[in-house]
């Protein structure tokens, strides 16, 4: 009789590969607006994503059977090795500068992107050492003052590049991670009012979130500018009414909307798959949520259940930034769709990191 943990591993394995494929379908009608641009394009784009998808999903396997706890006695290098490859973006001829941000590394003929590593990495290194503090989290010189210089290490990093969006989904991910520990509310209270100074400051002296915010204030105007992917993608979203035009047929894919296959791309989904298709694929994601925690919940061990909640708001938080930002509801941040969007490095990383997830339910406990 197969047990309840492997029951729930196999059902999540499914789950992840269903999304992923479906993912990839949503993406390849996406990638046809890049036939204008000639079919060579569209070729290479999608032969990309495909591959990584691959790499992808055996490293998911492979990470599935893999005992987490190896994860720990490598933690601290692991975070050494992604810092240090986040600063080389810095270096002129590594780093490549596309939007006015440096977040990739030239790799030949493909990018790689850091800061995806770092996310990866630092909530591993978190969850080993909360796990390894325990109890000692609730003072302020053993647990928030190391919390907050990690916080704000890695903070300086992604914002000088700047990335203020993963920054966000790293935040949000170490907060609930802190919280589960045992942080008190004083202490969350505090390390919000100190982010909230920290990036107020920052806004203010950076003209490229400063435009960012003004754009979310005001969409509309400059339409012709900093706006026009914002309108372009409310456009996209509302002439998509409530079933869609069907798959392959949005219009707004072809030279208007930026980035279709990027950050855009549920813009695109819902001009395809309309309303019932937009509210399906966020409730496929928070059931996502839903499943993940759940597993967390029934860990062998602390440092398992704040590895997985960790992994579940890092990669949950980034999918519900995106689409809430193409609805208008939050800043245009760059952040792609988890399992969608193009983006080999954080396709790569978020199916290793289900990967972990899913040996944790291997382990789990039956409660």
């Amino acid at each position: 009789m197969i047990s309840l943990a492997r029951r729930q591993s196999r059902r999540f394995f499914f789950f992840i590969v269903a999304l992923t494929l479906v993912g990839f379908l949503i993406f390849s009608s996406a990638a046809l607006g890049l036939l204008s641009g000639g079919g060579a394009s569209y070729n290479r784009v999608v032969w990309n994503q495909f591959s990584v998808l691959i790499l992808g999903l055996t490293g998911f396997i492979l990470l599935g059977r893999l005992p987490y706890h190896y994860w720990r006695k490598f933690a601290i290098w692991l975070l050494f090795i992604s810092f240090g490859l986040t600063l080389l973006v810095f270096i002129p001829d590594l780093g490549i500068k596309s939007g006015g941000a440096y977040r990739w590394l030239e790799l030949g003929s493909r990018t790689f992107q850091p800061s995806e590593l770092l996310k990866f990495s630092f909530v591993i290194y978190l969850a080993a050492w909360l796990a390894k503090i325990r109890e000692r989290v609730i003072t302020w010189q053993s647990g928030f003052l190391p919390f907050l210089l990690l916080i704000g290490l890695a903070g300086v990093v992604l914002i000088t590049q700047p990335d203020i969006g993963t920054f966000a989904v790293l935040f949000s991910s170490a907060i609930a991670m802190f919280f589960v520990a045992g942080a008190k509310w004083r202490q969350l209270g505090a390390l919000l009012l100190i982010t909230g100074i920290g990036l107020t400051v920052v806004i203010s002296i950076n003209p490229y979130a400063r435009e960012r915010i003004f754009t979310f204030l005001n969409p509309g105007e400059k339409k012709d500018s900093s706006a026009w992917q914002i309108n372009k993608s409310l456009l996209a979203i509302g002439s998509g009414q409530l079933t869609g035009r069907g798959f392959g047929q949005s219009l707004q894919k072809f030279n208007s909307l930026p980035e279709p296959i990027g950050d855009s791309i549920f813009a695109v989904t819902a001009e395809e798959f309309g309303l019932l298709g937009s509210v399906a694929l966020i409730f496929v994601f928070t059931w996502f949520v839903f499943w993940s925690l759940r597993i967390a919940s029934r860990a062998p061990d602390r440092f398992g259940q704040l590895l997985a909640v960790g992994l579940t708001v890092l990669l949950a938080t980034g999918a519900f930034i995106n689409m809430a930002s193409m609805l208008g509801l939050l800043p245009l941040t760059g952040i792609p769709l988890l399992f969608v969007s193009h983006g080999g490095s954080a396709l790569l990383f978020s199916l290793l990191g289900c990967g972990i997830i899913m040996n944790i339910a291997r382990s789990s406990r039956a409660n």
